[in-house]
């Protein structure tokens, strides 16, 4: 069912087999192919869902809909998310469960610092882990009530979402020429590299904002990163 016409079913009490039903989830995040294990490991477990992929859109929606969790990823291609947490943190209608998300575990300091409840260490594919990280953060009075089993499975997103996140690296490197947002590239990328479990291009992300915070030279980096990118949406036409 489409998301925007699950969102108008009454609420649902939750199971032990999907023990978010009844929940919705606002995931704030740019990477398609993220958002797209996150969409189906919301969906395993009962919650309804809204996307937005940067701060603006995301405060589009929360002056329109309430969500009771707000998933937010740090690193936005119009700011830190961080701002979005001390926000939403501060508001005197809080959301129920507050998380921050990134690839860098030493992200969830300043995560919580903005007023997170907890922390979401990308990649996550484990369902049982996904559920409990959520369930934990919630307070007393909106968390379900009985024990419900811990699940192992593990999703598999789309790895059509991942193509789509390649072209749009592709995209800004080309039409932007890189130069003015290499060090978004750098943590994009990385991020999906982490999620994919692809060590070359995590390597090459890595390499590429270790240089520019050192004021090191990147043209070698950033015509890697290049290659790569390329290479793996050939690879994907081939298939």
């Amino acid at each position: 069912m489409p998301d925007d016409l699950q969102s108008l079913l009454p609420p649902q009490s939750p199971t032990p087999e999907r023990p978010l039903l009844g929940i919705t989830a606002l995931i704030v995040e740019d990477s398609r192919f993220a958002s797209e294990a996150l969409r189906l490991l919301c969906l395993r477990s009962g919650a309804r869902i809204r996307r937005a992929d940067n701060l603006a859109h995301a405060r589009k929606h929360l002056r329109v809909y309430r969500p009771n969790v707000v998933i937010i990823d740090l690193g936005l291609p119009d700011g830190s998310g961080a701002e979005l947490i001390e926000e939403l943190a501060q508001s005197s209608a809080r959301v129920d469960v507050l998380l921050g998300m990134s690839g860098d575990t030493g992200a969830e300091s300043l995560a919580r610092a903005a007023g997170a409840d907890g922390f979401i260490a990308k990649p996550i594919a484990n369902l049982g882990e996904f559920q409990e990280i959520i369930l934990s953060a919630m307070p007393a009075t909106a968390r379900p009530a009985g024990i419900y089993p811990v699940s192992n499975e593990n999703i598999s997103p789309d790895p059509i979402a991942l193509q789509d996140d390649f072209v749009h690296i592709s995209d800004l490197m080309t039409l932007n020429k890189g130069d003015d947002m290499l060090d978004y590239i750098a943590q994009f990328l990385a991020g999906i590299a982490r999620t994919a479990d692809d060590s070359e291009l995590i390597d090459a992300a890595s390499t590429l904002a270790s240089h520019r915070e050192q004021g090191l030279p990147f043209g070698s980096d950033v015509a890697r990163i290049t290659g790569l990118v390329h290479d793996r949406i050939d690879r994907a036409r081939v298939v």
